[in-house]
């Protein structure tokens, strides 16, 4: 590769930066025989700076300016045991919220606080697979009451605090089992720049969000958020499941922001990725051996599209533990977090292959005769008017309620408002809490969809909602276990317009 720097140009902090695609630009430039080996590499190395710091705290896309990049990106011994060039690599991700170096006006902005130090606010455990066509995210909620050594029991979010990155990575290979194979530290400020760098991300949410702490509001349905609000977003536990509420949408941001910085727009935009370059390197902190060779990691995941790209969360057994200190914490199910790390050792897909004919395509039969096995009490419910009737979403919505579900945002409509029969619509993996709600809703149809959560589309031959009783098994020691996350790919998670 050969650098020059074209008319005295100097990089500074306030810079932009790495300029690339020739003169013109005014920086640094790629002899014309690497080019072409440059940018088959590309879309490895937007996978990865994606995945590595699209995490809440941090986002960005690695270019291909080794050089550069090796001098900008921090290096830290975090005990991690290194990898082949190829075959099967576990990456510890985490979120820091790292608040002793923003500027007060950016803590008042943020809402951050002023306390001096730094937590990990998201953990994730990235498995690329043996040939490396595939990618499996894990998402480790920050509550996770666990082991941390040489500690004892602490919340996992709390091994960082307590020991820096080498006791992050201890506390999650002892908890996982997996061997951790290199590790990436992103900050708040990085999220930011990135977002804005890609032009905003697009979100979408089934229920309102009020967070009294921030002052972010955000009514059901689609938006385009800049960087502070898509942080926002991203951060918020103001929702019924707090924290679980909060891995899901992490998920989907990680997710829109991957298809949107591996789209043409942003990989034919000179512009843009300049803009990413230099938003992003001094936001990331990775293992010594990771730095050295992050380019050659990259360059193995150059064909990885948003389809190879698998989302789960740690199965739990107990959302509401109190722990002895008197925290509330969260406890894994151990049996089948197990079940899960061994799948993942086993380089196991976690997502089924897509169906010849889409799930979503067409209705499913109406519910089946079979117990109903989840209580109203325990399913969150959105309802959209499908018709041009006044008031029926308002309507459904109290008869839902008082059949015992949870309806925790106002009613929608849809887009036309022609729709005949009601239809209870669901993601993959809730098929059996849609059934309670079918089964609630006389003549109510069934059918997957790529949607985040249960919706209910009132139709106009709608005829009311009666209460059903769920026989529920004698109640376990601890509260009822959660069941077991279904995975989705990043282009499942990616908002439908």
């Amino acid at each position: 590769m050969s650098v020059r720097r074209g008319g005295g140009h100097q990089v500074t902090d306030d810079d932009s930066g790495v300029h690339v695609g020739g003169d013109a630009y005014g920086g640094v430039r790629l002899s014309q025989r690497r080019t072409r080996r440059a940018r088959a590499g590309l879309r490895g190395l937007i996978v990865t700076g994606a995945l590595s710091s699209t995490v809440l705290l941090g986002s960005g896309v690695l270019w291909f300016l080794s050089t550069y990049a090796t001098s900008q990106i921090k290096s830290v011994n975090a005990g991690t045991a290194g990898s082949d060039a190829r075959g099967a690599m576990n990456i510890l991700l985490v979120g820091v919220d790292k608040r002793d170096d923003l500027t007060r006006r950016q803590q008042n902005q943020l809402h951050l606080g002023r306390e001096v130090g730094q937590r990990t606010d998201t953990m994730m455990v990235i498995h690329l697979s043996e040939d490396h066509s595939k990618v499996t995210v894990v998402s480790l909620p920050r509550d996770s009451w666990v082991d941390i050594p040489g500690k004892g029991s602490h919340k996992i979010n709390s091994a960082y605090s307590l020991g820096g990155a080498p006791l992050a990575v201890r506390a999650v290979r002892e908890a996982t089992g997996l061997t951790i194979n290199h590790y990436v530290e992103v900050n708040v400020l990085g999220f930011i720049n990135v977002v804005d760098a890609l032009g905003g991300v697009s979100v979408c949410t089934p229920v309102a969000i009020d967070d009294q702490h921030t002052g972010f509001k955000l009514q059901p349905g689609t938006f385009e958020l800049d960087g502070v609000k898509a942080l926002f977003y991203a951060r918020t536990r103001a929702t019924a499941r707090s924290d679980l509420d909060r891995i899901d949408r992490q998920q989907q941001v990680i997710s829109a922001l991957l298809q949107r910085a591996l789209s043409g727009g942003t990989l034919a935009n000179p512009a843009k990725l300049t803009a990413l370059v230099s938003s992003t390197l001094k936001t990331l902190t990775v293992d010594q051996a990771l730095a050295k060779d992050l380019l050659g990691l990259a360059d193995q995941l150059k064909d990885v599209s948003t389809d190879d790209v698998a989302f789960t969360t740690v199965p739990l057994a107990d959302v509401d533990y109190k722990a002895p200190t008197g925290e509330s914490a969260v406890l894994w199910d151990k049996t089948a977090a197990r079940d899960l790390f061994r799948r993942i050792k086993a380089d196991e897909p976690l997502v089924k292959p897509a169906a010849t004919k889409s799930a979503s395509a067409s209705p499913s039969p109406s519910p089946s005769k079979a117990a109903l096995t989840v209580p109203p009490s325990r399913i969150a419910v959105r309802v959209v008017n499908g018709t041009a009737i006044a008031g029926l979403g308002a309507r459904t919505k109290n008869e839902l309620l008082k059949a015992g579900f949870l309806v925790p945002s106002p009613p929608g409509d849809t887009t036309p408002r022609n729709h005949t029969d009601t239809l209870v619509r669901y993601p993959a993996g809730r098929e059996e809490s849609a059934r309670t709600v079918a089964a609630a809703i006389p003549g109510a149809d069934l059918r997957e969809a790529d949607v985040p959560g249960i919706e209910v589309i009132v139709g106009s031959e709608y005829s009311g909602t009666k209460k059903v009783t769920v026989k529920e098994t004698a109640a376990p020691s601890t509260p009822a276990a959660t069941a077991p996350p279904a995975a989705k790919t990043a282009t499942q998670n990616i908002c439908k317009k």
